[in-house]
């Protein structure tokens, strides 16, 4: 192992990230994916450790998660579809302020792994405690404050998005209800994450198991009034939500309250205690990561508005295509919330050379694994359109937008991967940017050219998400190259923690 690195000065001030300008990488598709082959083949030291088998024992739980709540979603929204299009648009729109809470809750859930993952690799349960801690504080902080302000004037929000009257009355109930409950998925999120920092991803995986077949067990009950129970519709599918985001609080509860008190995770009302003059570490690591998610999802409101412009037809044909396909780039978020770990911990370790390492082997896995995947996708976009609905308009649109989203898998997964180095080292300064050259400098701005000043067909507007997400894989490529990511130490201005607690034994 190479020697550790002297401590930086608590006082000294973060260095800024060094981007080369993005406009001197290839601007072509093919000549891109050249570029990221490139970067992720080159020498490397191959008994550095950890590797791809590590990388792999820890994302595959990760993806199975994925795949399951992905189901979960989809069987979710096939039974909406049966309530008419005005109801599967009406999950669409309440779906992007869900979307833009859980969000910003992944983004604490990523500082949480950060400043975990680098106190765990310093042998430091207690600070990592104690930073578990804190971020419980700042995600339920900040669950409140996304779902207050989506929820002071939903009506008037809709309007803005140009949503139909009757869209509207179908959406409100049920947002009220999806957003409530992320009161709930605050808690178990930083949990979760708390856990993954400690490279245990399998126990998540286990309570996804428990709340996608809780949701899919109470959804089927209430939506359509069975057993006995009455018939709530949309609201139903709500109920449903709250319901199975309580179970899953439980259940993550009662796992780290098992957990021996020397554990990292074994958080107790006192690391809430402890933890409190590590918020401002927790909220200066999360905040470029929330006004990411935010920048983000604002670009998706701004989209869904574009949209509506083609007809609930096109809201419609969207919010399901996203859920279908999304199983595809399931693999890009497995590797990132792997390698966020395994780099967190490597930085924590003072080895910069296996952080590189292991960055680059993932994202040659999530580029090749996403290049399969794409193919097939592509290959069965009209049979999956098909299978979602019987409605001929919606399909025609579903198609090209399957196409589109098959299309831009090798870039979409492979930034997703990149975005996970980042955050695993304490940097969401990066993928911020990234998102704003992609979103706001691409995807917003093109889609009202073809909608608004063109007059295009909508296949126009789908294809706009390609060049989206090429523009955000050639910003972090570039920036994974400068290499000041690994320079940076998230918890180098943080107030002291408690120390001193005898190191747990390595796991490795």
């Amino acid at each position: 192992m190479s020697e550790r690195p002297p401590e930086k000065d608590p006082s000294a001030e973060l260095p800024a990230d060094i981007i080369e300008d993005p406009e001197i990488s290839p601007q072509n598709a093919s000549g891109t994916l050249a570029a990221a082959a490139a970067f992720v083949s080159e020498p490397f030291d191959r008994d550095a450790r950890p590797g791809i088998v590590e990388l792999l024992r820890l994302s595959w739980p990760v993806m199975l998660s994925q795949v399951l709540i992905t189901a979960v979603a989809l069987a979710d929204i096939a039974m909406v579809g049966r309530l008419g299009s005005h109801a599967v648009a009406a999950v669409g729109y309440a779906t992007q302020f869900f979307f833009m809470t859980q969000s910003a809750l992944f983004a604490v859930g990523f500082a949480c792994v950060a400043l975990m993952a680098r106190s765990i690799g310093a042998e430091d349960p207690a600070r990592a405690r104690a930073f578990l801690g804190a971020s419980l504080w700042v995600g339920v902080a900040t669950a409140a404050l996304v779902c207050g302000a989506a929820l002071i004037a939903p009506r008037t929000i809709l309007g803005w998005l140009s949503a139909e009257r009757e869209v509207i009355e179908l959406t409100v109930p049920y947002m009220r209800l999806v957003l409530s409950s992320s009161l709930l998925l605050a808690v178990s999120l930083v949990l979760e994450n708390g856990l993954r920092a400690d490279k245990d991803t399998f126990t998540p995986m286990l309570v996804a198991w428990i709340v996608a077949g809780v949701k899919l067990a109470m959804s089927s009950l209430l939506i359509f009034g069975y057993a006995g129970l009455p018939r709530l519709e949309l609201v139903g599918a709500g109920v449903a939500t709250v319901i199975s985001q309580l179970v899953g609080l439980v259940a993550f509860v009662t796992v780290v309250a098992r957990r021996p008190a020397t554990s990292p995770v074994a958080v107790r009302p006192r690391d809430l205690v402890t933890g409190l003059p590590l918020l401002g570490a927790v909220v200066r690591v999360a905040a470029p990561g929330v006004a990411e998610r935010m920048l983000l999802n604002l670009a998706l409101l701004s989209y869904f508005a574009i949209l509506s412009g083609y007809g609930t037809v096109a809201v419609a044909a969207y919010t399901l295509g996203v859920r279908a396909i999304s199983f595809s780039w399931i693999p890009g978020t497995g590797f990132a919330a792997a390698v966020a770990t395994l780099v967190g911990q490597a930085l924590g370790r003072g080895d910069e050379q296996a952080a590189t390492v292991i960055g680059r082997r993932a994202v040659a896995v999530a580029l090749w694994t996403a290049v399969i995947l794409g193919i097939v996708a592509a290959w069965l976009r009209e049979p999956i359109a098909h299978a979602l609905t019987t409605d001929p308009a919606t399909v025609a649109m579903l198609i090209p937008l399957l196409l589109s989203i098959a299309i831009a898998q090798p870039m979409l997964q492979t930034h997703f991967t990149l975005a996970g180095i980042f955050r695993g080292a304490g940097n969401n300064w990066t993928p911020l940017v990234s998102v704003a050259v992609g979103n706001w400098g691409v995807r917003v701005p093109l889609a009202i050219v073809c909608a608004k000043v063109l007059h295009t067909e909508i296949v126009w507007v789908w294809a706009v998400l390609v060049v989206d997400h090429l523009a955000r894989m050639i910003w972090l490529g570039v920036g994974f190259r400068n290499g000041s990511w690994k320079r940076r130490n998230p918890s180098s201005r943080a107030p002291g923690a408690p120390r001193g607690v005898a190191p747990r034994p390595s796991a490795a």
